[in-house]
């Protein structure tokens, strides 16, 4: 389609940070909204360092208005992309110092004061965008994903940014912590995936890669049919396999951070251990049931956490 509207440019497009703002009075007065959605982890939580919850907050607000943008609604694949390109724009904007337009300046000004204060790098941020926009157009086309390769390249733009993004406020730097920072992130966006089967199959979202259905014998006419066929609930229990070790070669990681930041990434990896848990009790049956985090299975991360 020659008037499909263009993506976010690339990251390399990004200025790596932001420069001096001319509307730095409003950024700086800028207070992120709270964390209102359903998530498996805590966010910005009590356990969150008190001077980072506002930082962390600001980026979750980015992140979550633009997958709202690729994910919720009813609007046409056109419209998602023509407003990420403008969300993408208004990024732009706020790292070259101007102000945002009005239409999301409740997530780009609080944004702008955080990339100020914390100098955050621009272009892991276009990474979340890119991947986003690649939601919207694999959406329309009815397209997954060919391999684990091409699914840890997805993740790499979607997911790993946030943890890199949360070093780099932590002040914690060097190739391990990286690495073990993105098992733990590729291993969150791969739980989310084998939660939400469910849901996304019915709207077009195809994340079980082919060559994994094909080893594994599963039908896709079954996958979509949300169908629990043996050779599926092997597909399933393999992937959610792949996800556990991600986690656990990234749990290291915990022991890097200093204080409450170490202590709420412990509730993250547990978190998304639990969800795990879940999956493999349901035994394929996460194709048409979501299973989510209760009271007590809080109460079981915690205790986890602590002997972690």
């Amino acid at each position: 389609m020659n008037d499909r509207p263009s993506p976010p440019p690339s990251p390399a497009q990004a200025p790596a940070t932001i420069a001096a703002s001319p509307s730095a009075a409003n950024a700086a007065d800028a207070v992120a909204a709270p964390v209102t959605h359903y998530e498996n982890f805590p966010v910005a939580s009590v356990l969150c360092p008190p001077h980072l919850r506002q930082p962390i907050a600001a980026i979750y607000g980015f992140a979550r208005t633009a997958d709202d943008i690729a994910d919720e609604g009813d609007a046409p694949a056109a419209d998602r992309l023509a407003d990420l390109a403008a969300f993408h724009a208004d990024l732009m904007a706020i790292a070259q110092g101007q102000p945002p337009s009005p239409r999301w300046a409740s997530v780009f000004l609080p944004l702008q004061a955080v990339l100020r204060s914390h100098q955050l790098p621009v272009p892991l941020l276009a990474d979340l965008l890119s991947a986003f926009a690649q939601d919207v157009e694999k959406t329309r086309d009815a397209e997954g994903y060919a391999d684990r390769a091409e699914l840890l390249d997805y993740c790499r733009r979607s997911a790993n940014p946030v943890g890199r993004l949360l070093l780099h406020l932590y002040g914690v730097h060097g190739d391990e912590a990286l690495r073990e920072s993105d098992a733990i992130c590729t291993a969150l966006q791969l739980i989310n995936f084998w939660q939400d089967l469910s849901v996304d199959i019915p709207r077009g979202r195809h994340y079980l890669p082919r060559a994994d259905c094909v080893t594994h014998g599963a039908s896709q006419a079954d996958l979509l049919a949300l169908r629990s066929t043996p050779e599926n609930v092997r597909l399933i229990v393999n992937s959610a396999r792949w996800a556990r070790a991600s986690m656990h070669s990234g749990a290291p990681l915990v022991h890097r951070l200093p204080g409450r930041a170490g202590w709420e990434l412990r509730l993250v990896v547990q978190g998304g251990l639990r969800i795990l848990d879940k999956v493999d009790a349901l035994q394929g049956g996460s194709l048409h049931t979501r299973p989510r985090l209760n009271a007590w299975d809080w109460c079981v991360m915690l205790a986890r956490a602590v002997v972690m």
